[in-house]
């Protein structure tokens, strides 16, 4: 299987730069998995498609502004750093450009020297690992010094830091939204509960492995990076409940999707873990853990766009975002979204 199947052409002109004013104001596409039908939607109407007992998984990380750009300290070339994972307390594993200007014992000044980075070790593919020196509480710095890491094709300015996160973001560690999360309200959310459709929480810290764009033709031969997943004992026991009795487990975004998958690959059921995944689901791969999943719409040749093909049909998807392009759905992260059901 070849990237260049999951290739399509997208004017330019429907990648939106900003979010709606109102979250659950964007567009929906409901597709039926298995016969490709299509209706166009909300995003608010989504509580119609959810039922009492249906069960659905929120993933509760947060965003970091994990955008660093300093200088080096002896040349003052400029450098930028994206902090994709904390290794173990002031470490972190950063994607760094330019790459070619950092070795071992390169410090980079950030802040006028508010934030030292020390480079302890170069990785392959632009990836370095630092360690950080500061007087204070670094996330308290990092507020100050980092920006938000929206994707390289957002051109405009967010006004609005919290419009990059999820209404019940919470636990820190993210170097990228989860964003179909980003379509829900506290109001939205209020009523599906008031259904009787079930609210549950996973982690998974969005790093690399979710947008770093596949480089080879094969498929099969694309490495994901590895991201910080966690499940608690209460969400567990919910998700078991619910596979036990049959209802249906709806997964808010690929990566809630990627955190269900391991666990029921890694334990054969749900189960209080953490550990880090570098799960890579494309078609062939037989889904053990959801039933419907509520996503945006993904880059050409992406993973993303491989996993809900997984999910349904690759020329179902395809033809379903034929038909987005046509009644000019917005895509990517600040775009619509829609449910696979």
């Amino acid at each position: 299987m070849t990237t260049e199947e999951f290739n399509y052409d997208l004017p330019e002109e429907l990648i939106a730069q900003t979010p709606l004013k109102k979250r659950s104001a964007s567009k929906l596409l409901i597709m039926d998995k298995k016969t490709g039908a299509l209706e166009h939607k909300q995003f608010v109407n989504i509580i119609d498609y959810l039922f009492p007992g249906n069960v659905l998984v929120l993933n509760n990380t947060k965003v970091i502004p994990a955008r660093l750009i300093g200088e080096k300290e002896q040349t003052h070339a400029s450098i930028e750093l994206l902090l994709l994972k904390n290794k173990v307390e002031d470490t972190w594993e950063c994607l760094a450009k330019p790459f070619k200007r950092l070795h071992i014992g390169t410090k980079i000044s950030f802040g006028n020297g508010i934030l030292i980075a020390e480079v302890i070790e170069k990785k392959e593919s632009g990836m370095v690992i630092v360690t950080f020196k500061y007087n204070g509480i670094f996330l308290n710095i990092l507020d100050t010094l980092g920006q938000m890491p929206l994707p390289p094709y957002i051109h405009k300015k967010l006004e609005e830091k919290d419009r990059y996160q999820t209404v019940y973001a919470k636990n820190i560690g993210s170097a990228a939204a989860p964003t179909a999360g980003l379509h829900f309200t506290e109001e939205l959310l209020k009523k599906i509960k008031e259904k009787g459709i079930i609210i549950v929480e996973i982690t998974l810290h969005v790093g690399l492995g979710t947008f770093r764009p596949v480089e080879v033709s094969d498929i099969k031969k694309h490495v994901m990076h590895s991201e910080f997943y966690q499940m608690t004992k209460e969400t567990a026991s919910i998700l078991n409940k619910a596979k036990k009795e049959n209802r249906k487990i709806i997964a808010v975004g690929t990566t809630s999707t990627r955190t269900l998958e391991t666990i029921m690959e890694k334990y054969n059921t749900f189960k209080e873990c953490e550990g880090n995944t570098d799960i890579f689901i494309y078609p062939g791969y037989e889904f053990k853990a959801i039933d419907g999943l509520i996503t945006n719409f993904h880059l050409p040749k992406s993973t993303l766009l491989m996993l809900i093909s997984a999910f349904s049909k690759k020329e179902l998807i395809l033809k379903a975002y034929e038909e987005a392009i046509q009644k000019k759905y917005r895509f990517f992260s600040f775009g619509d979204a829609m449910f696979i059901k």
